[in-house]
């Protein structure tokens, strides 16, 4: 009971980073947001691109896939957020290429939680900016700060 009262104000003050890949015709664009409004969608939902980042203003997103802070990779069929054991045998997540091998893994649910680190999507619906033209606007202002 006295380690609550003591680290009370240190837990309140974690913050979840969402690392978040953005992808369109075989090129990513890499994003942060603190916005835990995503927590509680799942896998194959479509998304705002304005509960990511201001630069993604009107465009529509599509979840493709998750990781944990572990490691673990988010499966569709897997309901929840929770982890599970399941047996393979080929597909996503499995890396043994012999013929027959089964083997029981460890993924995470399709659904987003604060165990949730990194989230791939891709585009669905283009914005108002064009997407080769997306992070540019930092590259050309920490240029101008270097001279």
């Amino acid at each position: 009971m006295i380690f609550h009262k003591i680290y009370k104000p240190f837990f309140q003050q974690i913050v979840m980073v969402f690392k978040i890949n953005v992808a369109k015709k075989g090129i990513t664009k890499k994003f942060e947001t603190e916005n835990e409004d995503l927590i509680g969608t799942k896998i194959s939902d479509e998304i705002d691109g304005n509960l990511i980042s201001e630069e993604l203003e009107g465009y529509t997103l599509e979840i493709t896939g998750t990781s944990d802070k572990a490691g673990f990779m988010g499966r569709l069929e897997i309901n929840g957020n929770g982890l599970k054991k399941i047996l393979l045998k080929k597909g996503k997540g499995m890396w043994n290429k012999r013929k027959g091998v089964r083997l029981r893994k460890t993924v995470r649910g399709n659904e987003i939680s604060l165990d949730t680190v990194q989230i791939n999507t891709i585009v669905k619906k283009e914005g108002k900016t064009k997407f080769s033209e997306l992070g540019k606007k930092e590259e050309t202002t920490s240029e101008e700060k270097k001279e």
